[in-house]
């Protein structure tokens, strides 16, 4: 599949059913984020695979679940991310969101749903899950297979913005 096809597949999926995620594709969806870019290649992504049922209700003590049988906490080792001298901007945060999209579209390529989830409690997160300071919790991505409906591959031509609305040449 195509990449454009596999990335309109990609939907966000608040409904799951049971079935556990096989182990062989988990491994796609941990080496997709292993392989993920980062600035100046720091790697200062920390994920949480959380599994158990015992992690999945301390995880929605957190935030909602849906229903996942799977989440990865994404995280950023404040301590090792790079950080942009100009402006002492620390984009460990932005190096959890590489990692997390390429996560979420190695899963949608094994047939797998995902929902990105950035409304949580990280202090919750944090004692839920024995974070240490330097590990701030960045995102959640829920991961199984959706119950009901796929999203309808061609939804963004109805609801996303025409190019000519997001995107200028040369100058603003």
């Amino acid at each position: 599949m195509d990449f454009l096809t596999l990335a309109k597949k990609r939907y966000a999926c608040r409904k799951y059913t049971a079935a556990k995620v096989e182990p062989e594709k988990l491994g796609v969806i941990l080496e997709a984020g292993r392989v993920a870019p980062t600035g100046a290649n720091r790697q200062p992504q920390r994920l949480v695979v959380v599994q158990s049922q015992e992690g999945m209700e301390r995880l929605a003590r957190c935030t909602r679940d849906f229903g996942a049988p799977c989440a990865i906490i994404v995280c950023a080792d404040t301590s090792e991310a790079w950080t942009r001298k100009y402006d002492d901007k620390m984009i460990g945060d932005i190096d959890a969101s590489i990692v997390t999209d390429h996560m979420m579209l190695a899963a949608a390529s094994q047939g797998l749903d995902t929902l990105w989830i950035c409304m949580f409690k990280p202090e919750a997160v944090r004692e839920e899950f024995g974070l240490p300071d330097n590990i701030e919790p960045v995102n959640i991505l829920l991961v199984g297979y959706g119950a009901g409906i796929p999203a309808d591959p061609n939804r963004h031509d109805m609801l996303r913005k025409p190019l000519s609305e997001t995107v200028v040449y040369e100058h603003f």
